[in-house]
């Protein structure tokens, strides 16, 4: 079996380009790309996956390629050369065989051939993930080709970690509890080289590591009508799934082929969370006051093309993610406003659903275009009693305090309620009219009431007793509905003893 392999290595190393694509898309695996890389990825498909179909393809293109050149006539004679070949092979510095080389320069002159050239295809390049430090390039991004007319793909690919990259992942921290910070991550994009692509899942997609499926972010529920829900497309964590060994592994990408192109790449990343974020941002992101008030400056200069002065500008000290006071005043460079966000919170919420969107202006507010706001900083440690600040022309600043509201409290006369005489009738009240309304028609409740008031020539003191059970002041109730009752028929009668007098009722 050793010699099997040395052998198909020799032979692969022998191949071209047009044989080394040939072989490459017999297995599945990406054409695209210089010889070099075509090699590299022939050899480690020899070296950890050289199966009896293989290695009977890899010898099938070496007597094809082999028996065509011993068909072919004998070299001739080199004929006489240009002397403007000449000339320009002494003008210009020659590396190799010197054979060659004048041959090749006697051919493009005579006009019968061309020198070859070699065309750089572009790669495909994914966006930088704020959240994920990139360690090695496992993979390059590698587009998925279909093999078949069949809308279902199956696209593997093999290969080996190092003893070094095994070590980093086995003695990096715990993020929580299965999940390691250094990570095996499959990222997928569209395979367009005119920018970077962001994370982009094709249809029907199923990852395979090994001999076990791999979870995939499934889709966000939508709960508006008519509206597709969305899939977050983020980096697959392959890392607990693979063999942390020298062994081989094996992931097999599952996927719709419906007109579109997709690569795919693996990384060995370093998963960050957002404190790590913030504290880089601490570190390196803090825009100097002076800075910050000249921006202020700029802000608030009078322009003379416009007809409106713009004396001060007002900002809240309130995030407005969170509706409170900010803690690390933050925004993007990027953005023409002066209002500010809570770093902590922003980063928290981009690291659950990364969209990286200001708050303030909805427009896109990049990790990488953050800054902290040193001026807004100073002015929250000075400024504690006010949740808004104005900006003035001049670079300073004014806390602009919440007004007290009016209490409301009555400024009117107050209607003392009292106790009820012994005939049963409530006194006079001692604002002016109120009684007078109560009583019927005559004044006999006011006089009443007057009567009942005064005790040998005196005012007496209202006391309302607080000590009624639920008995009596239901029973009260009662008698209150009864008199509002007398009161809409008319005058109330006066109230009469039922016994007789000198008689006395029994306790």
């Amino acid at each position: 079996m050793a010699a099997e392999l040395v052998e198909a290595k020799n032979m692969v190393m022998s191949f071209r380009v047009s044989d080394l694509q040939m072989l490459l898309g017999f297995v599945g695996r990406s054409k695209s790309g210089l010889k070099h890389e075509l090699v590299t990825r022939a050899l480690q498909l020899v070296q950890f996956d050289c199966s009896p179909e293989l290695f009977k393809k890899i010898k099938e293109l070496y007597e094809t390629r082999y028996a065509k050149k011993s068909v072919e006539p004998g070299p001739q004679a080199p004929r006489p050369l240009d002397p403007l070949a000449l000339h320009s092979m002494a003008r210009t510095p020659l590396s190799g065989p010197t054979v060659d080389y004048p041959v090749l320069y006697g051919k493009y002159l005579n006009g019968l051939g061309r020198l070859p050239t070699k065309t750089l295809k572009p790669e495909v390049r994914l966006v930088k993930l704020p959240f994920f430090n990139m360690l090695d390039e496992l993979l390059k991004p590698t587009e998925l080709v279909p093999q078949s007319a069949e809308k279902l793909q199956e696209s593997p690919c093999i290969f080996a970690l190092t003893p070094r990259q095994v070590e980093m992942i086995r003695n990096s921290r715990e993020l929580q509890p299965g999940v390691k910070a250094v990570q095996v991550v499959l990222r997928i994009c569209y395979s367009d080289t005119s920018c970077p692509q962001e994370d982009q899942y094709p249809p029907n997609i199923a990852v395979k590591v090994n001999h076990s499926y791999c979870s995939v972010p499934g889709y966000y529920p939508s709960n508006k009508p008519g509206v597709e829900p969305k899939r977050p497309c983020r980096p697959i964590n392959l890392t607990h799934l693979m063999y942390l060994s020298s062994a081989t592994n094996r992931i097999t990408v599952t996927w719709g082929n419906y007109g579109k192109s997709y690569s795919v790449a693996l990384y060995l990343v370093r998963q960050l969370t957002s404190s790590d974020l913030l504290q880089r941002l601490k570190t390196i992101g803090v825009k100097h006051p002076e800075l910050c008030k000249a921006l202020v400056k700029e802000k608030l200069r009078l322009d003379p093309d416009s007809e409106i002065a713009t004396t001060g500008v007002r900002v809240s000290l309130i995030c407005p993610l969170v509706k409170m006071r900010l803690s690390v005043p933050c925004r993007a460079e990027t953005c023409a406003h002066l209002q500010c966000f809570d770093a902590v919170f922003y980063l928290q919420m981009n690291e659950k659903k990364p969209t990286w969107m200001c708050p303030v202006c909805d427009k896109p507010a990049a990790y990488d275009q953050l800054i902290i706001d040193g001026l807004l900083s100073k002015i929250l440690s000075e400024c504690e009693g006010a949740d808004e600040i104005e900006f003035l022309a001049e670079g300073s600043w004014r806390p602009i305090r919440a007004e007290k509201e009016p209490s409301c409290s009555p400024q009117g006369p107050i209607l003392v309620l009292g106790t009820s005489d012994a005939n049963g009738l409530a006194p006079a009240s001692s604002t002016p009219g109120i009684g007078s309304g109560l009583s019927g028609p005559g004044g006999a409740g006011s006089g009443a009431g007057a009567a009942g008031s005064l005790e040998n020539g005196k005012a007496g003191a209202d006391v309302v007793d607080l000590t009624l059970d639920s008995s009596s002041s239901s029973e009260d109730e009662d008698e209150d509905e009864d008199d509002d009752e007398d009161e809409d028929e008319g005058p109330r009668p006066k109230r009469r003893c039922p016994f007789q007098k000198g008689l006395v009722p029994a306790c």
